[in-house]
């Protein structure tokens, strides 16, 4: 089964923090005449026209959002104000707005584009700072977390956390597996949810392993309608012939397709590995949890990682959507299994 990069309303406004960026300018310019979503770029209309003609590139039909002609920046300082609930001074606020990866974070929150795309040039806690800050988590959630949707052929898999949560204690692990579970319906995909340990149900044993079974146990008593297992070895996790052996009762045992490493450590090295040695294509790392569809590249992200990151982005936005009764489901579950 191929993943479907696919967006329903090509009126949903993804907005590109480096506009000023080639790669970035060149999947805008794919994704406008693809007409699968609209770009909107970030930056100074004499810059980036300067640069698309440098590039050899059209920026015709392309809407820049220009800084410099923006209108309503006093209605960004008065919501950044609220948002930051007397933590913040106007003057630093009106400071903050400078910074473009500010101005794109407000602009999104202000309605005025649907979701947001950066990273490819500024660092990751540049473009996560403001989110953090003043988008924060959706409700229920109580952490941001991420993953990569990890592809080969017809294998698909969600990794989690893999950029993010450096030592997830228990109740972060179980939102980490709820989250990472949600990210893979959005791609189509049944989650059967493994929590990954050097143990396996038991065959090991310390403060780590007592973690990973914690967490899954508090999953079980959920009313998830997926399966749940952990703590699995990772052969365990995707080999039937090993899951036969270790774990035979497992209800994800060879077949896991959202797996939740212990900590960052393991996830980030896991995906990296899958990746380079497996042939694995990496998209993330994926934003999860929220409040608005946002998210982050990495440096060396190519126009084909761009690209996809944007539809995917947009997938997220059309999610939100369908989310409030699943919301809800999440809180009582949350509740339920503690």
């Amino acid at each position: 089964m191929n993943i479907p990069l696919t967006v329903k309303d090509r009126a949903i406004r993804i907005l590109f923090t480096e506009g000023a960026d080639r790669r970035m300018m060149e999947a805008a310019i794919r994704l406008h005449n693809e007409q699968i979503l609209t770009p909107l770029l970030y930056g100074t209309t004499k810059k980036l026209q300067q640069l698309a003609a440098d590039y050899e590139l059209s920026l015709d039909g392309i809407e820049i959002i220009d800084p410099e002609l923006f209108a309503h920046r006093e209605a960004m300082v008065r919501r950044m104000l609220k948002l930051r609930r007397g933590k913040t001074d106007e003057q630093t606020c009106r400071k903050w707005l400078m910074k473009d990866t500010y101005f794109c974070t407000m602009y999104v929150e202000l309605g005025y584009a649907d979701g947001l795309l950066g990273g490819s040039a500024n660092s990751t806690a540049e473009t996560l700072r403001p989110i953090m800050q003043l988008i924060k988590t959706r409700m229920p959630h109580t952490i941001v977390s991420s993953c990569f949707l990890m592809s080969r052929g017809d294998e698909h898999y969600i990794f989690a956390d893999c950029s993010l949560n450096r030592n997830p204690n228990v109740d972060e692990l179980v939102e980490i597996a709820l989250q990472s579970a949600d990210t893979a319906r959005t791609f189509c995909m049944e989650p059967k949810v493994a929590l990954l340990s050097y143990s396996t149900h038991g065959s090991g044993s310390g403060a780590d392993v007592d973690t990973i079974h914690e967490a899954a146990q508090r999953l079980k008593r959920m009313p998830l309608d997926y399966a749940v297992d952990g703590e699995l070895q990772v052969d365990c996790a995707l080999s039937k012939r090993v899951a036969g052996l270790k774990a035979a009762d497992s209800p994800v045992g060879g077949t896991a397709n959202v797996l939740i490493f212990p900590d960052l450590n393991a996830g980030n090295i896991g995906y990296k590995l899958v990746a380079n040695l497996g042939g694995f294509e990496a998209l993330g790392p994926i934003l999860q949890g929220v409040r608005l569809p946002m998210n982050d590249l990495s440096r060396s992200a190519t126009t084909e990682e761009i690209y996809k990151m944007a539809i995917i982005t947009a997938m997220q936005r059309e999610a939100l959507t369908e989310s409030e009764h699943e919301g809800s489901m999440y809180a009582n579950g949350l509740h339920m299994g503690k």
